[in-house]
Parts: structure tokens; sequence; C-alpha cells
């Protein structure tokens, strides 16, 4: 199995770096290029291609910088979205093999319009779709893509490992227990989650598994989600569900 490290970069966002035994590895959207060159010096690794899952600044931002140093790699990227020096375009349904490993490839738009995922050795790098109990913000889809685009990510596997881009996991928490106040994994979860951001520890990975029983954004099929928004909803579809829930979120 590749093993996943994450290096942190602005304020809260995660790039990650999947390398193998032998020091290969592949850097998943580096939004500034110093802390991954430091990275790769200091651990002597050979950096061979980049995944994009989306354009936003602080995804791509390194990709310049790397592309000049180390001429050779492969960028891939979602063809459908605006970014510099791509190699390899690719779209939902796509396959692009890391090292020994076949990755697919998930198109999610709803925060993004060409956004994707990577999912493959039990691991989704999944950058502004999906986070720990919360979801990306709709920049440019609609409420029903975004739905569709994490029904697709909550049909993967419960064991796969939710690689997201940002340290939301506190802040998402807060909405989380307000929108469904009486959800005992939430409350287990929270403090879970204390413990570990209190000690200066990442709460990434997730599960799937985890968060389909404590993230309100998978849960739109649930009688206490569809409860908590009966006065923002306009009905009870999970879509609408859905909606209200990021409406709400977005006022939090």
């Amino acid at each position: 199995m590749l093993t996943v490290q994450s290096i942190p970069a602005f304020d809260d966002n995660y790039i990650w770096l999947i390398h193998t035994p032998d020091n290969r590895c592949v850097v998943v959207d580096p939004g500034e290029a110093a802390p991954v060159i430091k990275v790769l010096e200091t651990q002597q690794l050979q950096l061979e291609a980049i995944l994009i899952t989306h354009h936003h600044h602080d995804h791509i931002g390194g990709i310049s910088e790397l592309k000049r140093r180390y001429p050779n790699i492969n960028i891939v990227a979602p063809g459908a979205e605006p970014i510099p020096g791509v190699s390899q375009s690719v779209e939902d349904g796509d396959q692009v093999e890391i090292f020994d490993e076949r990755f697919m490839v998930i198109g999610v738009p709803g925060h993004t319009a060409g956004h994707v995922a990577y999912v493959g050795d039990e691991k989704l790098f999944c950058g502004d779709t999906l986070f720990s109990a919360g979801c990306g913000r709709l920049f440019e889809g609609t409420a029903a893509q975004m739905y569709h685009s994490l029904q697709k990510l909550a049909a993967l596997p419960d064991e796969t490992q939710v690689y997201c881009a940002h340290e939301y996991t506190s802040s998402n928490l807060a909405f989380a227990l307000v929108a469904e106040q009486d959800n005992p994994h939430l409350q287990r979860y929270r403090e879970e989650v204390s413990r570990l951001r209190a000690q200066g520890i990442s709460t990434i990975p997730s599960t799937l598994k985890q968060e389909k029983l404590i993230n309100p954004f998978l849960r739109c099929d649930q009688p206490s989600i569809k409860k908590s928004v009966t006065n923002r909803a306009v009905d009870e579809s999970d879509v609408e569900t859905f909606a209200a829930l990021r409406r709400w979120k977005d006022e939090f």
C-alpha cells in the first residue's frame, strides 16, 4: 500500500504527498511550492506527478514553480477546469496509474464546475467536495450537483479513507451539532476532535464510515436532518434538504 503524508500549507490547507518505500512520490493540490520542495529535499523524494482536483488558487498555486524545478513531472488535472501546465487531462470515469495502484477519477461538480476526486488503494482525495463533518461551498455548481457528487462518494466502501484539503473539522462540527443535536456519534466525535486539535494533531483522514454517521450533508435522508430544516426547505426531498442545509451553513 502507498503511504500518505500531509504537508500543511497556508492557514488550514493540506497538500497530500503519496509515496512509495523507494522514495518515489506524487503530490495532490499543491497550493504553494515551498513547503513541498522542503519535504522533497529533506526526505530525498523523487516527484513524479501532481494530481489536481480543481482550479482554485490554494490548490494550484505551486504548479509553476514545481514544474520549473522538476520539468519531467506529469501534471494530471480535470480537463474542464482552467489549470496551467496540464500534461494529462482527466474526467469522470478515467483512470490514473499511481505507481502500482490504479486510481479512478470521479467527477464531483458543485464546489467548482469541473471538480474531480481521485480514489484508489482505499484512499479518496476529494479536494473541497467532502470535508469531515461538512462539504464545500457552491461557488460554481448547483445544490443538486453537489448532492449527487456527495452521493457518488458515499457509495464508495466504508473503509475508504477521506483525504480532504482543509482542516475544517472543528468548525464543521459546530454546525453539525446544531443541525443534528441528538446524534450520539457526533457528540463522541466532537470529543475526539477536540482532543486531537488540542495536541496539534490533524483530524484528517477521516473514513466514509465515520462521515456517514456524523456528516449532516451525507445524512439528508435522515428524519432528524429533515426536521432540522423544516422551516428552511421548500419540500422534503433529499436534494432540497441538502440545499436548505447548505444555505443554512453559509449563514452560520
